[in-house]
């Protein structure tokens, strides 16, 4: 080396990390810079704990503002990884040298410098330099001309040399032993990246300039500590070309001068390969970093190794993949490599080859292989030692205490609640959503939807950290913080079912010493709020708090005693504000009562609560100032709790339906009564006098009002089950009265049926006996 050893890389590309690391070895540098931020200098040497396994990543955010954060990820064929560990285990020195992260994290995008005015022609979009040489090339996807020209290149086929073995930079392990220069692919690429600046300036990324001038400095003072022949310099090859330029210390410093400045804090933080993938927004990302990390890793025949792994998981998702298709699928790869002019089968012709072999032409169980191995969900792991906020390691230790490995896959998680060690899981998972980590989401489960069950889905993302990182400021514990937010939560809601959410959040997480604060906030806004469709949908939240109690062990008495007065305003106030409402209205009053009636259920009714309620819905299904969706929706209930008889019911639709009521209104009172997924559709088929009355008012319904109507009919019974709407359809076809029945059985309301048919009531009898196990004695009282 006669000055500064300029290795100019792509980031994350595993034959530019071989390249490197062969570079490294032949000119045993003094001093290693790699592209990235000074801050993270203290933590290099932590690239060499047994614990860090990448992807890993530097972590960055404004102390007084933790949201505001970046990421510099690494994974283990990152060309900045290998120079790393090979400066760590040869001696060497190695530091960042890009611009500092206290100033890349206060530039905004409205952020101008002097260069932006020095007249240089700006391009209207950003450059990407591999797409420029591809498509110079002759290529349309840039990533099959870097595996043409890189990874592929270099004599690294079925039988290349092993991953540990001096690698060229062209992809190819190129060994000293065979005389390859392991600097000149180096100076070539180079050559393309000042040609691709000498037409496009800057290409459009207006900060590099800045970058490139801090680089430059910091190259200087390393020159001037080891010598020019003692370092080495290992950077995006976009910047090769400044950095080789001739400017003064003065202009670079200039550059640098006024440039905006926060506090920062930095750490590492585990990544994972998926956000490598360009697809998830890290602008250097790259599409297949799952297949890349096989290249670097694999010791000998890429493609027949890669093709053992995608059997694996087929096999494993019980496809029927043998030997000869992953022999086949080899020989089909190389054959498609010779045909389109390939030097080896790289990802294009593989997963052609598994598409057609292993799974049949289909894209289904290649979408797997491509979300599994060619994108792949690696989840890296950092020391115990790394700096991290307080917040984080309380994190940390509960989930090892509780056994809840963060993984980057999805996977779903079932709580048996009345478990010790499930409980905590749940209330540490609770505590993450009130502060916004949602690490886990609760879902529906597949088993028992008792309260004593919880399901969650769990799945860990880098960006969480950062979302630890800005909850920090709540608290040192999980606990703590959580308590925190809480109570301010609960002083700044305005809302009152905001509060009645909280003091949901607040059970389910277990804080005992938030409840109180909530609890006095939901009664002072319970007590100012009239609003009676605030109240009612403030109520179903704490009905279900309510429940917590029973397997959770909460007190929450005095969470009842504020959902009693609830319940009581609502009683009151409920008639009074169902009148006069337009369709909108109605139907949001509508949806309030069915969740004050499902609320009212879950109450304790030692106070005659359910009585009260009930009453209320007598009086709305017989008011007529009411909207017909609340009539018909108040009756519905009290016929499905058996608080309407059947008669009654059959009267009230009548009066709904009779030739005085508009029909706008009528339609509206069936929605109520039948509409929706809540078994209406049933009681239609079941109770056919009220599907004479609903036919017979439909078939009279005027011709200029049933265009009218027909919109919300059609809402109406679209909503039922397939199988229920053609029994209905075939009840209509068989008309009124053609299912009469034996002589002496009673006529019924007329409609489409009689009344009981004894004979066929009979005849279920022997197939009930057989089902419960029971004698015909037994079987007589249960009919009974």
């Amino acid at each position: 080396m006669t000055g500064p050893l300029l290795l100019g890389v792509r980031h994350h590309g595993p034959g530019s990390a071989r390249a490197v690391r062969a570079a490294l070895e032949a000119a045993s540098p003094a001093a290693v810079l790699i592209e990235g931020p000074p801050e993270g200098d203290a933590l290099l040497p932590l690239a060499a704990d047994e614990q860090m396994r990448p992807p890993v990543a530097l972590l960055a955010h404004a102390t007084d503002d933790p949201g505001r954060a970046a990421f510099w990820p690494l994974a283990e064929f990152s060309p900045e990884w290998v120079a790393v560990r090979w400066a760590l285990a040869n001696g060497a020195a190695v530091r960042f040298i890009d611009l500092p992260a206290a100033h890349s994290l206060a530039l905004t995008d409205e952020f101008r410098t002097e260069y932006e005015d020095s007249g240089e022609e700006t391009p209207d979009v950003r450059i990407d330099p591999i797409a420029v040489l591809a498509s110079t090339a002759g290529y349309d996807d840039p990533e099959r001309w870097w595996e043409d020209v890189v990874e592929l290149r270099g004599g690294r086929g079925s039988h290349g040399p092993r991953a540990d073995e001096p690698a060229g930079p062209a992809g190819g392990d190129a060994a000293a032993s065979d005389g390859a220069d392991p600097f000149a692919p180096f100076a070539a690429l180079g050559e393309a990246m000042t040609a691709l600046r000498e037409t496009y300036g800057h290409g459009g990324h207006d900060r590099d300039l800045v970058r490139e001038a801090c680089m430059r400095l910091q190259i200087r003072a390393a020159r001037k500590e080891f010598g020019d022949s003692a370092v080495a310099v290992v950077c995006g090859a976009w910047h090769v070309p400044a950095l080789e330029a001739r400017t003064t210390v003065t202009a670079d410093r200039a550059l640098l001068k006024g440039l905006p400045k926060v506090r920062t804090e930095m750490t590492w933080v585990p990544w994972t390969h998926r956000r490598l993938a360009r697809r998830s927004g890290y602008g250097a990302g790259i599409d297949s970093p799952g297949w890349y990390g096989h290249l670097f890793a694999a010791p000998d025949r890429p493609v027949e190794r890669w093709m053992t792994k995608v059997a694996r998981l087929l096999r494993d998702e019980d496809r029927m993949v043998s030997s000869a298709h992953v022999i086949e699928a080899v020989r089909l790869a190389g054959t498609l490599a010779a045909v389109r002019g390939r030097p080896l089968a790289g990802l294009t012709e593989t997963v052609d080859a598994v598409r057609a072999v292993m799974c049949d032409g289909s894209d289904v169980p290649l979408d797997l292989v491509r979300d599994r191995l060619v994108v792949g969900d690696v989840l890296g792991e950092v020391p115990d030692t790394a700096p991290a906020v307080p917040l984080q390691r309380d994190l940390t230790r509960q989930q090892r205490s509780l056994r809840l490995k963060p993984e980057a896959l999805e996977r779903e998680l079932e709580l048996d609640l009345r478990k010790d060690t499930d409980t905590a899981k749940s209330r540490l998972l609770h505590r993450l959503r009130l502060l916004a980590v949602g690490w886990g989401e609760p879902v529906t489960g597949r088993g028992s939807t008792g309260t004593f069950r919880e399901t969650w889905r769990l799945r860990w993302e880098p960006e969480l950290s950062v979302k630890v990182a800005e909850a920090g400021v709540w608290g040192t514990t999980v606990l703590a913080a959580a308590t925190a937010k809480a109570e301010t939560q609960a002083a700044s809601a305005t809302a009152l079912s905001e509060v009645t959410a909280l003091a949901e959040q607040c059970l389910l997480a277990e804080l005992p010493d938030a409840l109180p604060v909530v609890m006095k906030a939901l009664a002072d806004r319970a007590a100012l709020d009239a609003d009676v469709g605030h109240l009612a949908q403030a109520l179903p939240a704490l009905a279900r708090s309510l429940r917590y109690g029973d397997v959770r062990g909460t007190d929450t008495a005095a969470l009842g005693e504020v959902a009693a007065g609830l319940a009581e305003r609502i009683c009151v106030g409920l008639p009074p504000a169902c009148t006069g409402l337009d369709a909108d209205g109605a139907a949001e009053m509508r949806g309030h009562l069915d969740g004050v009636h499902t609320a009212v259920g879950l109450l304790p009714d030692a106070d005659g609560t359910g009585e009260r309620w009930r009453t209320v819905l007598h009086r709305l299904a017989a008011r007529d100032t009411v909207p017909g969706v609340i009539r018909g929706r108040a009756a519905r209930l009290l016929l499905d709790e058996g608080r309407l008889e059947e008669d009654e019911a059959a009267r009230l639709m009548a009066l709904a339906l009779s030739p005085g009521t508009e029909p706008a209104e009528a339609a509206a009172w069936i929605e109520g009564f039948v509409g929706g997924a809540s078994g209406g559709g049933l009681l239609l088929v079941h109770d056919e006098r009220l599907l004479g009355l609903v036919d017979s008012w439909l078939t009279g319904v005027p011709a200029g009002a049933f265009t009218d109507v027909l919109p919300l009919l059609r809402r109406t019974f679209s909503a039922y089950e397939p199988g229920v709407r053609r029994t209905l359809g075939e009840l209509v076809r068989r008309g009124p009265g053609a299912a009469a029945g034996p002589a002496g059985t009673d006529a019924g309301t007329p409609g489409f049926g009689p009344g009981l048919d004894a004979a066929r009531a009979d005849a279920v009898l022997p197939v009930l006996r057989l089902l419960l196990g029971i004698d015909d004695n037994d079987l007589a009282g249960v009919a009974r």
